[in-house]
């Protein structure tokens, strides 16, 4: 009788951990097949290819191609999208290349004031900071913003004092000078003298240089993150777009997530990554529908250039611009790789 019993004791043991086993197993499938997608941009603006070399174009491409694999790579091994969205704006904003980080664009005294934030769609936690320019990685400041502060945007010299208790030691604001964004400063300078203008000299690929990233993660959570120098010439602590959730950077799991680049003042106005994600919330609209008429039909009739990647929870990208060109691109749900500068996107074997 005592044994009779032990077996059957034993025997529910084991039923019991095969179907645990069976169950835990079945939950590291799902989020081993679980999809994932990344879309980028590096800034949109009058991108003309008869104003590139091939290699200045290849520098670029292989670039954008860098920093979207990496990212997806990381998204790929199960990261949060939070680590996949910093690290790879990070990659851009290393590079002299886009204005954000090295290579950012100028003040008119000849600085550079940097802004970046990042947003989960998750837990619609958000953190941002505005006008810094002692901090290496603004991107980086924003995700500790998000992570440790109970704020969503810090700006100048106290998002500098937040970035150094989180362990983010001060740079020298030159580390960011570049010749080529002296040069468009002295050249926007002499054309807002010769107008008689105190601001506003900037051509339009002087104005919209952006880094962004969006992506949707193994655990099925969109993150938007944007990262930028601001405007050419900018003065009397000018904010755009980029730190501004809403505008520049949201991101809702019931909805989507989106990083924009363009005119910034047009991109706060008209709400314009939020708007998008209302659209498609509320209205019902395909990500692809929501993101053309805001881009090239509400904005437009404003009189606002410029253009943004946005990705929902089923991992479907949109990335409209109306202006001439946008630094981008993207890996899909299902591994396929397109990079692009101009309207049409680059061959695929760069």
């Amino acid at each position: 009788m005592i044994r009779r019993r032990i077996k059957q004791v034993r025997r529910y043991l084991i039923t019991s951990l095969l179907a645990i086993t069976m169950t835990l197993g079945g939950v590291a499938n799902a989020k081993d097949s679980a999809p994932v997608a990344i879309a980028i941009h590096g800034g949109a603006g009058t991108i003309l290819k008869e104003n590139f070399t091939p290699e200045l174009e290849a520098q670029y491409a292989a670039t954008l191609k860098k920093a979207v694999e990496h990212g997806y790579a990381l998204l790929q091994r199960g990261e949060p999208g939070e680590k996949a969205v910093v690290e790879t704006i990070q990659i851009l904003e290393n590079s002299p290349l886009f204005n954000a980080g090295i290579g950012a664009v100028y003040t008119y005294d000849e600085e550079h004031e940097l802004d970046a934030s990042i947003m989960h769609g998750g837990t619609l936690n958000a953190g941002a900071v505005a006008g810094v320019k002692t901090i290496r990685s603004p991107i980086a400041a924003a995700l500790a913003v998000m992570q440790v502060s109970p704020h969503v945007m810090l700006a100048g010299a106290g998002a500098e004092a937040f970035a150094q208790e989180q362990g983010m030691s001060p740079v020298d604001n030159h580390i960011f000078d570049t010749q080529k964004r002296l040069k468009s400063l002295r050249q926007a300078k002499a054309r807002m003298e010769k107008a008689g203008i105190t601001h506003g000299g900037q051509r339009s690929n002087e104005r919209f240089g952006t880094v962004g990233a969006v992506v949707l993660d193994k655990h099925g959570n969109i993150v938007a993150g944007t990262s930028t120098g601001g405007m050419t010439a900018k003065r009397y602590g000018r904010i755009g777009d980029a730190p501004i959730i809403g505008a520049g950077t949201f991101a809702d799991n019931a909805s989507c997530a989106v990083s924009a680049t363009g005119h910034g003042e047009y991109f706060i106005r008209y709400h314009v990554a939020a708007d998008i994600c209302a659209r498609v919330k509320y209205q019902h609209d395909s990500l692809e529908q929501a993101a053309d008429d805001v881009i090239n039909n509400v904005l437009v009739k404003a009189g606002g250039d410029g253009g943004v990647i946005a990705i929902d929870a089923q991992g479907n990208i949109a990335m409209p611009f109306n202006s001439k060109g946008m630094y981008r691109a993207k890996i899909d749900t299902n591994g396929k790789l397109a990079v692009g500068i101009f309207r049409e996107w680059l061959p695929t074997s760069l």
